[in-house]
């Protein structure tokens, strides 16, 4: 049996027939950016967020750097992240001249911790950007608390989590503004780059939607350096057919995880903690073992695909070679690196398939 991480053709397949006509209305139209497609999905996410505003844009990681700029954060300033994430949230505070402070996270949640975040405060800081890693909301809470003892901006890094919620509420909601992104292998993807940024500020969402376009309001008239990143109209129909799909694909992740939950109870490997008052939407499950690279084998020689996320935490990444973090500097994070292996997990996984996965996990590796 071949069993991959995350299975796209399965979806696509389902909703072909769907995605075809609005992919032709589109071409047939003549309109291919900014037109009825990007515009309805602006409002359909705003429904899902709670968010008053919402602004496509042509990826997560611009999402990111374009809630810095709103925000005036820039040269020399500081903000404050995970380490343990995908580079786009430090490289985003870097491209905008800011300096990304990188604190621990905690092994059951791979989430930031918020105890360790004060200490790293100083007059440079402006912002934290709360990571929602693999779809667990950041302890929001605390978070939101530290912002405003010290008027920070929050932005949410919720590019892995549409859909989940904390407390109640839904993520992207809970700080001052939140990104998505829209990367094919989402919880909700398209077929190429998007993302979206939702906020309930106004004047912010009106600076975000000028700087995506070059900086302006109308057309050929420009009030300040902006850039060029917009959500095409043949993405934005895609997503328009999948979105209604949504929060059904996350109950599926939530019911493989939680079967994956109770057959690997008694193995050597680690099952990822949802955290009490949230919804998790399982973008990823990842495990943790001292045990990884022999799994990983075993399993790929049985036909089942894994990945690993993330090799190395960003305070060690080359590119981050400037701020002169060394090992041992975030010792958790670090370890996850090498203790993490996702498995796979998707809406289209039956139960004939994860029931595979499971017994040959427990072929080797009962304790």
């Amino acid at each position: 049996m071949q069993i991959p991480l995350i299975d796209l053709t399965a979806q696509y397949s389902m909703l072909e027939e769907k995605i075809l006509a609005a992919v032709k209305k589109v071409l047939r139209s003549g309109q291919y950016i900014n037109g009825p497609e990007v515009r309805k999905l602006e409002e359909k996410i705003k429904e899902i967020t709670g968010s008053k505003y919402a602004v496509p844009v042509a990826n997560g990681t611009d999402g990111l750097v374009l809630a810095l700029d709103a925000f005036g954060i820039g040269q020399g300033d500081e903000v404050i992240t995970s380490p343990y994430t995908f580079f786009a949230t430090g490289e985003a505070i870097a491209r905008v001249g800011a300096v990304p402070i990188f604190v621990d996270v905690k092994e059951d949640t791979f989430n930031i911790s918020p105890e360790l975040i004060e200490e790293k405060i100083t007059k440079k800081t402006k912002a934290i950007i709360p990571v929602h890693l693999f779809g667990q909301p950041a302890e929001m809470d605390a978070i939101i608390e530290l912002g405003r003892k010290h008027q920070l901006i929050i932005i949410e890094d919720a590019c892995q989590a549409l859909g989940a919620s904390y407390k109640g509420n839904p993520v992207g909601s809970l700080g001052d503004i939140g990104c998505f992104s829209f990367f094919p292998t989402k919880n909700l993807g398209c077929y190429g780059d998007g993302g979206i940024v939702v906020t309930d500020n106004q004047q912010v969402a009106e600076r975000i939607r000028m700087l995506a376009a070059h900086g302006s309001k109308v057309k050929y008239f420009n009030e300040m350096v902006g850039y060029n990143s917009r959500l095409d109209e043949i993405q934005a129909a895609i997503l328009n057919v999948k979105i209604s799909h949504l929060f059904e694909w996350n109950e599926k992740r939530r019911l493989l995880a939680s079967k994956y939950d109770r057959e690997l109870k008694n193995t050597n490997v680690t099952c990822p903690k949802a955290i009490e008052g949230v919804k998790h939407v399982y973008h990823l499950y990842v495990i943790t073992s001292k045990y990884v690279n022999e799994i990983k084998h075993h399993l790929e020689q049985k036909g089942i695909s894994t990945g690993v996320y993330y090799p190395s935490p960003l305070h060690l990444q080359r590119a981050f070679l400037n701020l002169a973090y060394k090992t041992g500097d975030l010792p958790v994070s670090e370890k996850l690196a090498s203790h993490t292996l996702a498995l796979p997990l998707f809406p289209e996984l039956d139960n004939r398939q994860q029931s595979y996965i499971i017994d040959c996990l427990k072929q080797v590796w009962i304790k």
